[in-house]
């Protein structure tokens, strides 16, 4: 019997989305909620480009963004896409042509701003060149680029001007055929962001990309976008995530995981369970963390760990996870595998001892998932 079903409070009911595909990465209906992020180097460089993408990929990013604001960007894509091990979208701003070259270049999906790509004519050829070549598009409104006559309408950016802005936008996609895309409503301000998502998921079925737009620094931008995005997609609103930070994209990468593995949504590696340590600790919990979480990066498997530092709440904790130590005093503590008390450690051998022992559950769990394990 699940969780879910004894603890009814903790489900999540996702909204109903149409289902599309960013190259190989299902988007909406009842596919996983995606992880994003984008590339921080310049497109030109390959190389530095390429690096990135595979960093982000190996941190978990199921698709990533690049920028392609000139014609020497089109060019490289074609070879940034070649080296990628996940689906590449291309950015597009100002000029329609770059959405025509990456579509040509091989791009698995377009990321247009209705305020910046131009007239619908122009709209029109994207749309031609993403059909011809397989590409999804992702709407991408921001409240920072409205078009000008919804800025003259509403005075200044809002709720009702962008999910304006996404629909006129899926209605020109929808009259010429096209239904292959997604749709982001983004703002950095946190309230405005949600009651357009809000707004903009009740008006259609298209996936939707969320986003709290120039969210910040690593610290700041985590919570402004844990405070976002957590209370959308504890509605059900989401069907791909990116987390826009100033920071290192595979940051991005480990904050969205967090956030939807804090909800239940999405599970990817170790999840931590650990006391924020005081007088009655029996071990220096916060640098044991530290250098576990380093440690166990290589760890994909879906699993739970604690790290309590005394007897108060570490049995208790550790009674709910795969592994689990707690301290007790003595320089030793008590290790715990999948909810029960198996043996002393000594404080000083304990990291070594607590990552072998998730690496040995990580295997057990693979093997048990694996299609012959029964046999």
């Amino acid at each position: 019997m699940s969780l879910n079903h004894v603890r009814p409070w903790r489900n999540i009911y996702r909204r109903e989305s149409r289902k599309i595909h960013v190259g190989n990465v299902p988007v909406g209906g009842d596919a996983p909620i995606s992880v994003q992020t984008m590339t921080n180097t310049i497109t030109s460089d390959v190389k530095a480009t390429v690096e990135q993408v595979q960093r982000a990929a190996e941190a978990g990013a199921d698709i990533v963004r690049v920028s392609v604001p000139d014609e020497a960007s089109s060019k490289a894509l074609k070879e940034i896409v070649r080296e990628s091990p996940v689906p590449i979208v291309a950015d597009i701003h100002f000029h329609y042509k770059r959405g025509i070259e990456s579509a040509e270049a091989g791009a698995a999906c377009l990321r247009i701003n209705p305020g910046n790509i131009g007239d619908e004519k122009r709209v029109k050829e994207v749309i031609n060149a993403a059909r011809d070549h397989g590409c999804s598009i992702r709407i991408g409104v921001n409240a920072g680029s409205l078009e000008k006559h919804l800025l003259e309408k509403y005075g200044e950016p809002c709720p009702d001007a962008m999910v304006e802005s996404g629909m006129d936008h899926i209605r020109i996609l929808q009259d010429h055929d096209f239904h292959e895309f997604k749709i982001s409503v983004k703002a950095s301000d946190v309230f405005m962001a949600a009651a357009a998502y809000q707004q903009l998921a009740e008006q259609t079925d298209a996936p939707i990309h969320l986003g709290i737009t120039e969210a910040g620094g690593l610290m700041s931008g985590t919570i402004k976008s844990a405070i976002g995005l957590g209370n959308l997609l504890w509605m059900g609103i989401g069907d791909t995530i990116r987390v826009s930070l100033s920071a290192d994209p595979v940051e991005e990468v480990k904050v969205g995981y967090e956030i939807l593995k804090s909800l239940g949504l999405r599970h990817r590696g170790v999840n931590i369970i650990s006391c924020p340590s005081c007088a009655r600790q029996g071990f220096d919990v916060i640098k044991t963390v530290e250098t576990l979480e380093k440690r166990l990066e290589h760890i994909k498997t879906p699993m739970s760990l604690s790290i309590i530092g005394c007897v108060v709440n570490g049995p208790g904790e550790a009674l709910m996870t795969d592994v689990g130590f707690t301290g007790g005093g003595a320089g030793s503590g008590m290790v715990y595998l999948a909810g029960k008390a198996s043996h002393k450690m000594s404080n000083d051998q304990m990291i070594d001892h607590i990552v072998e022992e998730v690496e040995k559950r990580a295997e057990a769990i693979e093997a048990e998932q694996t299609p012959d394990a029964a046999e």
